[in-house]
């Protein structure tokens, strides 16, 4: 395990980190294939596709997603923009933007590449999804041609999770996603989320368990701080816990400049001061 935890790389973002009560973890989804028509951005070409806060407090867990089109105020620069586009000058400024537009304390980072998810779900034999209808993506490889439950394998688990253009087929007819899709999609990341947690929990095979940390692990970057113990216990809880999924209310909007936005609505501060 030492050995394992050891090949994870460090991430120098300490002095941004702070504790309240409970313990918030910033997740982020790193992507580093770009689709077509996509711009590569970020650190080293790398895009923070996915933020969530993880808080673990008294024995309960909930997931809140922070869309990546919420506009914020970047740390960094002053400039007001997307949240995903703080990460452009590194994670600890986008921790930073984190805890200064929500007001959310952080005290560990977790970052997983998108690429190493098809393993990881192999490793574990696949995921179970449920799905209301036969559904696909052209963009992200997704084909799923019955509802129900369904076993997804690592590929398809991964165009799940990076799907944006999500269409049902209903009563024979493609149906695409209504609602907001950068929302749509945070949601089936976060199921993603359960799914890989549940079958890392219910398995007692050490050797199983082993090889999914081995594999998650060139994927991987967590904070500076973070010790062996801390990641132990991360794992634990999520073994235990089922967290619950919190939605943040947000409305779109549209900038001066004409960019197509997300920003809080009604109801958003008392969604956030349960992570405060």
């Amino acid at each position: 395990a030492r050995s394992v935890f050891n090949k994870i790389d460090k991430v120098d973002v300490s002095a941004a980190l702070s504790s309240g009560s409970g313990t918030n973890y910033l997740l982020v989804g790193a992507d580093n294939s770009i689709g077509s028509g996509e711009q590569r951005e970020g650190v080293d070409g790398v895009r923070s596709d996915t933020i969530m806060v993880l808080r673990i407090d008294g024995g309960k867990a909930q997931m809140l997603s922070l869309n990546r089109d919420l506009w914020v105020t970047n740390p960094a620069t002053g400039n007001q923009g997307r949240l995903n586009a703080t990460y452009n000058q590194g994670p600890e400024n986008l921790v930073r933007a984190v805890t200064q537009n929500f007001g959310i304390p952080i005290e560990r980072y977790i970052e997983i590449d998108f690429g190493s998810f098809s393993g990881l779900v192999d490793s574990f034999g696949g995921i179970e999804v449920h799905f209301e209808h036969p559904s696909f993506d052209l963009a992200s490889g997704l084909d799923v041609k019955e509802a129900g439950l369904v076993h997804l394998d690592g590929a398809q688990a991964l165009a799940f999770v990076r799907s944006r253009h999500f269409t049902e087929v209903v009563d024979g007819q493609p149906r695409p996603e209504g609602g907001l899709p950068d929302v749509n999609r945070t949601m089936r990341q976060q199921t993603f989320l359960r799914a890989i947690m549940g079958k890392a929990s219910s398995s007692r095979n050490p050797v199983k368990l082993l090889s999914a940390a081995n594999t998650m692990s060139g994927g991987l970057r967590v904070d500076d701080d973070m010790s062996m113990l801390d990641a132990a216990r991360f794992t634990w809880s999520m073994g235990r816990l089922d967290p619950q999924t919190v939605s943040l209310p947000v409305v779109p909007r549209t900038t001066s400049g004409g960019a197509a936005v997300l920003e809080l609505r009604p109801g958003a501060e008392d969604v956030l001061a349960g992570f405060r």
